[in-house]
């Protein structure tokens, strides 16, 4: 049984530590400029982003709630 209360679940300074540096980025207002950045530059990279998406959702348990803003979640069955 791990000791370390520094890692895992619940690792609160690793927590705060993301949430002070994200606060800090949307802050500097360069969000839209790494937006830009991040963007696919020609329809190849545009296939590859879509393929690692489809990828990843394929791991995925269930489709994120917050993806249907303004529909009621369907009680399970």
């Amino acid at each position: 049984m791990a000791t370390d209360k520094e890692h895992g679940e619940g690792n609160y300074k690793a927590s705060r530590d993301y949430n002070e540096r994200t606060k800090r980025f949307v802050d500097s207002g360069k969000v839209e400029e790494a937006a830009q950045d991040a963007a696919p530059h020609n329809a190849q990279e545009a296939a590859e982003m879509q393929d690692a998406e489809a990828v990843g959702r394929s791991h995925a348990k269930e489709e994120d709630p917050a993806l249907r803003k303004g529909q009621r979640k369907q009680p399970p069955r």
